[in-house]
């Protein structure tokens, strides 16, 4: 069978601004990322998802996009793009890139017209505010001097876009080609159940992130993906797009991966998850049941990073439960995301500033709501410096690193069989051997209640949840595990491999 690259992929996210700095200004940048390619070819991954570079006031780190069609200077140029692409391509790596097409910058030409009175339709105004709220705190509203009030579902200063305005549609299209003429495999899309919001704008007693909203998942989007994907399907090389998806209902997942859409959405049932054997096999049963082509996700740049959140359910078991975490998602039938740092076992960093904290969640809530920094925090490289080999020398980063990164870089764990970065490199280079002989179906084998045993062929995968050891099932050959499996038994908070038995 003619299997697509994205069907198994593992895509690793770089957020941009805390990957790699070259310019020496203490924030990642396009060049950055070029210059530390290497380090994920190593790694063994496929494809790298870039976050947001292009011009924007970073009233939202990026995500409030001023020019679709450019590079921020702060990142770099597009030559600094197409370089980095072509640098991607020759490792035989895939390159997305992140697109943001419910809001844009209230710097964005087309807002600043609007202020000036002229194309008002293609945000959304009102002479009255609902009583909707932002999802980064307080009103998603804000008053104009004409007495005119726009939508924001996020920070004021990324006005939504109305996309009942044909004019959006065509402009995003465009956006698409773009950056498809340049040479990207595929588009992480930002917000992807958002776009139409009902007709009338009716109030709500709830504004979460429900299947069946005024607010989100309108019907009317998949209209727009299936233009999406009829446009992708004109380029060659399997161009992709995944769409960022929060809703409540497998179900209505599933809607935005029909064979004329999306070609995969994240999955984030599976990272909200709790160390549970019992809701790791709900997630996994449901998500198998219903959405095709699956995707897995423990952590990106929205959310408190695994480790951080294992360990706060029971101190001293993060990194091992992280770990074991890790190795049952890459043995599950689909394509697996990783972000950025995770390979090096980074905590959450909680104890950030005040004054250094940028998030606008942060800044609408007052400071009641940590916000996203703590999993933004600039990856180390090093062990020493200003900044653990992010930036240059003697330059400090835009978020400031803990003391505990310099044991925890690239260059402290490489060669290090025990480290965290040599046990991912071994996982990816094991389930790349693998992938493309197994089945892609799943068998639940016998275990007891807080362990999960489940083989796809020849590889069967089991993960203790539990607070004591249990009896590993029969095998030939342990193929990898998170910690010693020895005299046949697994220990809690981990996970393992093995060869299954012929029969």
């Amino acid at each position: 069978m003619d299997i697509p690259w994205w069907r198994d992929a593992v895509v690793y996210e770089i957020y941009v601004r805390s990957f790699a700095d070259a310019s020496g200004d203490g924030v990642g940048d396009l060049a950055g990322a070029r210059e530390r390619l290497t380090h994920l070819k190593e790694l063994g991954v496929d494809a790298v998802w870039l976050t947001p570079f292009y011009t924007s006031p970073m009233a939202d780190g990026g995500y409030d996009v001023a020019d679709y069609r450019d590079v921020d200077p702060l990142f770099g140029s597009l030559a600094d793009f197409d370089a980095l692409v072509a640098d991607a391509h020759a490792l035989g790596l895939r390159v997305l890139v992140d697109i943001v097409p419910n809001h844009s910058s209230d710097e964005h030409p087309w807002f600043r017209a609007a202020l000036r009175g002229e194309g008002r339709d293609r945000y959304i105004f009102r002479d009255r505010p609902n009583n909707w709220q932002s999802t980064f705190s307080g009103p998603a509203w804000t008053k104009l001097p004409d007495g005119m009030w726009y939508l924001h579902l996020f920070a004021p200063g990324q006005p939504d876009f109305n996309w009942r305005n044909p004019e959006v549609r065509a402009e995003f299209l465009d956006i698409l080609r773009f950056w498809l003429d340049r040479g990207v495999d595929g588009f992480r899309i930002d917000v992807a159940m958002g776009l139409f919001k009902a007709e009338g704008l009716p109030d709500v007693k709830d504004q979460s992130f429900m299947s069946d909203s005024p607010v989100w998942g309108r019907p009317e989007v998949h209209g727009v993906y299936r233009e999406w994907r009829e446009l992708l399907d004109t380029y060659p090389g399997e161009r992709m797009a995944v769409g960022e998806v929060w809703t409540d209902s497998p179900e209505d997942l599933a809607l935005y991966v029909r064979p004329d859409e999306l070609h995969q959405s994240f999955n984030f049932a599976w990272l909200q998850a709790p160390w549970s054997a019992t809701a790791f096999r709900k997630v996994i049963d449901d998500t198998l049941a219903t959405v095709p082509f699956a995707t897995w996700v423990l952590s990106n740049h929205d959310v408190v990073r695994h480790v951080t959140r294992y360990e706060a359910a029971d101190p001293g078991t993060g990194l091992s439960r992280a770990k074991a975490a890790l190795l049952t998602m890459l043995a599950l039938p689909g394509s697996a995301y990783l972000y950025q740092g995770e390979e090096l076992g980074l905590p959450q960093v909680e104890d950030l500033p005040p004054e250094a904290r940028q998030d606008p969640v942060f800044v609408q809530s007052k400071g009641e709501l940590p916000g996203r920094d703590g999993c933004r925090v600039p990856i180390p490289w090093s062990p020493g410096g200003d900044s653990y080999g992010f930036s240059p020398g003697g330059v400090r980063p835009w978020l400031p690193q803990p003391g505990s990164f310099g044991a925890l870089s690239v260059a402290s764990q490489t060669g290090d069989p025990a480290s965290t970065l040599e046990f991912y490199r071994r996982a990816l280079a094991c389930r790349r051997e693998l992938i493309r002989t197994i089945p892609y179906e799943l068998e639940w084998l016998p275990s007891d209640a807080d362990t999960l045993v489940f083989a796809r062929g020849p590889l069967v995968c089991a993960v203790n949840c539990g607070t004591g050891p249990v009896r590993l099932p029969p095998h030939e050959s342990v193929l990898l595990a998170t910690g010693p499996a020895e005299d046949g038994l697994l220990p809690p908070d981990h996970a393992v491999w093995l060869q299954r038995p012929v029969t």
